[in-house]
């Protein structure tokens, strides 16, 4: 059965954000339009960041889809590992901040960046 991969940005144990691959099920629709179940979702919001955008570390307030639709966007975690995510490409972001931790820059979250020379433009989709 074919599956959708979904690429996570969670919050660990530790309390360091990291990422972690999963496949949503394509179980639903014909075999020429597989689909997944349906997903919950509460709003969209598109962001577009300029070139030389950068963020400082932070964390995921509401877990969110976050799809890529022009330009290309940079994630760093604090182990010092990044990943890359082009036109197309997708994460889900979930690494809020532990249940009665205080953000303490140098063990939390992520920072984004935008890469390259072409404005990055994003859709956020809430769950």
């Amino acid at each position: 059965m074919p599956v959708f991969p979904k690429v996570v940005l969670f919050t660990d144990a530790d309390g360091r954000a990291r990422f972690r691959e999963e496949a949503l099920s394509l179980a639903e629709g014909s075999e020429a339009a597989r689909l997944s179940p349906l997903l919950p979702a509460s709003g969209l919001q598109l962001r577009q960041s300029p070139v030389g955008f950068r963020s400082s570390f932070h964390c995921t307030t509401t877990p969110q889809w976050l799809f890529v639709l022009r330009g290309r966007m940079e994630i760093g975690l604090q182990d010092g590992s990044s990943r890359v995510f082009g036109p197309g490409e997708h994460f889900y972001s979930a690494d809020t901040l532990p249940e009665g931790a205080i953000f303490d820059p140098a063990i939390h979250g992520h920072w984004s960046r935008q890469v390259g020379d072409e404005p990055l433009v994003t859709a956020f989709v809430r769950g």
